[in-house]
């Protein structure tokens, strides 16, 4: 029963912070498109400037939440994925340091420097992040031992020796890129007026036919990469609810876009924690499946920490947890509105 909990908690984490930072990083996607200025740029760096560090606390709590849960999906995640991991820190800073960086000095090659690195960094991160998930959804190489390592990529394909890059990874991170994309246009169309609105406005339903797309295409495709997909909506079908709420609120993305982007953007919230959480339902009660033998997969059993401290833990983690809450409520409330190009900042 603790470890279901955890489960849950680990997935809400990790759709929590993909729907906050989420929005942060397809601002930085679109933000050489929409904005042609270096004062649209500034607007629509202001309108993720209160929120971005802060969204990134929820990726920093999310992981010690996984780090304490589950020790042993750490330990094997964090060796076999050592050299993405690493490319995604680097991806991190190299995002603060360009938002942080551009307005320190005036001239003509140092803002537009840093606003390539802070979109190409934004761009990078949101494929790596698809490609995280799919390797999680279509499995690894995991061993009796527990471990396993991958290389960036071998043949592109999933039925032999397997990379971190395959064709199924790479469309699930393609995936992840326009979502993201559409999720960051909607977030700068509610915070901003004027062009920039309109620029997002327009590319909402462009963004929103080719994510359709590309979802209904890994749906199938990791139903038949991963059987435990159909195994665990099978034995337990009332889990349809949760891909039929991501299904509805994609849907109301494309009904309120044109005129209420805020409702737009909650949809969109939901339909991308729906999407994740959808995924976390069909794996369970694995948290990373083995490719070679589904015996030697990590589940919520085998990777736990023990109860006791899984118990004490939880203690904890509720109080921790709340308080992010609040300050994030607060955070949105006190900056919420449109926002406004002046002198200071960025």
């Amino acid at each position: 029963m603790l470890e279901t909990i955890w489960f849950c908690l680990v997935a809400l984490m990790v759709a929590t912070y993909v729907v906050l930072d989420g929005y942060d990083l397809g601002a930085g996607i679109i933000h050489l498109f929409v904005a042609r200025s270096d004062g649209e740029r500034r607007l629509v760096l202001k309108s993720i400037g209160p929120f971005w560090d802060g969204n990134e606390v929820w990726l920093l709590a999310g992981g010690g939440t996984l780090y304490f849960a589950f020790p042993a999906l750490y330990a094997a995640s964090f060796s076999g994925f050592y050299l993405p991991l690493m490319m995604v820190l680097w991806l991190l800073m190299l995002r603060g340091i360009s938002i942080e960086f551009r307005s320190h000095i005036e001239s003509p090659v140092w803002r537009p420097m840093w606003d390539v690195t802070f979109g190409a960094a934004s761009a990078l991160l949101a494929i790596f992040f698809g490609v995280a998930l799919g390797n999680v959804v279509r499995g690894v190489p995991l061993d009796a031992s527990g471990y396993f390592f991958l290389p960036l990529w071998t043949d592109f394909g999933i039925s032999g020796p397997l990379g971190i890059l395959d064709w199924y990874t790479v469309i699930v991170g393609l995936t992840a890129f326009l979502t993201l994309t559409l999720h960051g246009a909607l977030w700068v169309a509610w915070k901003t007026d004027g062009p920039i609105e309109e620029r997002c406005r327009s590319l909402v339903p462009r963004a929103w036919w080719l994510t359709a797309a590309l979802m209904v295409l890994i749906t199938v495709l990791s139903f038949r990469v991963q059987p435990q997909l159909a195994a665990s909506f099978s034995a337990r079908p009332w889990g349809y609810v949760i891909p039929a709420a991501a299904l509805t609120a994609f849907a109301l993305i494309r009904v309120w876009a044109a005129r209420r982007p805020g409702a737009a953007f909650l949809a969109s919230s939901v339909f991308i924690a729906a999407m994740l959480s959808s995924a976390a339902f069909g794996l369970y009660p694995y948290v990373l499946p083995s490719r070679i033998d589904p015996g030697f997969g990590l589940t919520i059993t085998n990777a736990a920490a023990p109860a006791y401290g899984l118990q004490i833990g939880l203690g904890w983690w509720i109080p921790g947890v709340a308080l992010a809450i609040v300050y994030s409520v607060f955070l949105y409330r006190r900056f919420g509105g449109k926002v406004q190009l002046r002198e200071e900042g960025y």
